[in-house]
């Protein structure tokens, strides 16, 4: 008997709302959990492993890549691309395990058009107060790069209803509990389309 295929779940947030503490966190508890590994142009950094943390590859592979449709989602940020190779999407799922992938809402909407099955989900900050709070938090950015952070924010959270899932980052627990039902198949709360969203959301946006 075959076994059943794994889910792909896409995972997108603004700058400072926690998805990459969230999504380490989630690969620790759920052992049928996989990360795909992205690949990037950009030169690795001291602590960082080829094969481990990213695909190190020089602009002409990945050139190549593109011009082969092996990405199911490719961007470039700032001077470099990133992108997340379909083969080995594929092949992890074919084992039956579930694969994560941690990126931006417009890699989301490659992914949603190349493989419509995926599930989806957005991360929230529970506030504008607190989304600037853990930016400051980090200590690394000037308050000229934290004010265009939260700009992109706001801009990246209108689209917040293309995906199927809303998770609001209130409490790492409580998120990190929501996150875990949905790749469970118990995420119906979670569901975009309940009503109590759309009222937050509409405080959110407007400063709230």
């Amino acid at each position: 008997m075959k076994h059943q295929k794994g889910n792909l779940f896409v995972v997108a947030a603004p700058s400072g709302a926690g998805k990459t503490s969230l999504v380490r966190a989630l690969l620790k508890r759920e052992p049928h959990l996989r990360f795909s590994i992205s690949y990037t142009t950009r030169a690795p950094r001291p602590t960082e492993k080829d094969t481990h943390d990213y695909h190190f590859v020089d602009h002409a592979t990945f050139k190549k890549m593109v011009a082969a449709d092996q990405f199911l989602e490719h961007a470039q940020v700032f001077d470099n691309f990133y992108g997340t190779a379909k083969q080995q999407v594929e092949n992890i799922l074919e084992t039956g395990d579930h694969v994560i992938l941690e990126i931006d809402w417009q890699g989301a909407q490659q992914v949603r058009k190349a493989m419509p099955a995926c599930k989806s989900i957005f991360i929230l900050p529970p506030s504008r107060a607190e989304l600037e709070k853990r930016l400051r938090s980090r200590g690394t950015d000037s308050d000229e790069v934290i004010a265009r952070r939260l700009r992109d924010s706001v801009a990246d959270m209108t689209h917040c209803n293309e995906f199927d899932y809303v998770v609001i980052n209130d409490t790492f627990d409580h998120a990190l509990d929501a996150l875990a039902n949905i790749v469970g198949g118990n995420g119906s709360a979670q569901r975009r389309e309940r009503p109590e969203l759309q009222a937050f959301l509409r405080m959110l946006m407007a400063g709230g």
